[in-house]
């Protein structure tokens, strides 16, 4: 993941685009993005939207990663480590036991 971090780096700062990506841009344009993604789902079935956009649903999923890796190295995050973390905090909140093919909250299991 560092390494792919790097490269975007890397790329962001050859073109001097560093000035532009402040936390704050960072997460709106996450935060676009991700809507660019939903948007190929708009009115169609999963089966429809993935046979229909795939390709743009590629694009669109790699620049929120590439948004996710860019916010991470200025706030400091070590994004894989932060990663990890959370999914212990999930194997609590939902334990095996009490989740296996439940779709409900954590907030909802008995």
């Amino acid at each position: 993941m560092k390494h792919l971090q790097q490269k975007i780096i890397e790329f962001r700062d050859a073109r001097n685009w560093k000035q532009f990506h402040t936390p704050k841009d960072l997460a709106i344009s996450l935060s676009l993005e991700a809507g660019e993604l939903l948007e190929n789902f708009q009115w169609k079935t999963s089966e429809e939207a993935v046979r229909e956009n795939f390709e743009n649903m590629k694009d669109e999923l790699a620049d929120v990663v590439i948004y996710a890796l860019l916010l991470s190295h200025e706030l400091g995050i070590d994004l894989e480590e932060a990663i990890m973390d959370k999914m212990k905090k999930n194997e609590q909140k939902y334990p095996i036991e009490k989740s296996f093919g439940s779709k409900k909250k954590y907030s909802e299991l008995g």
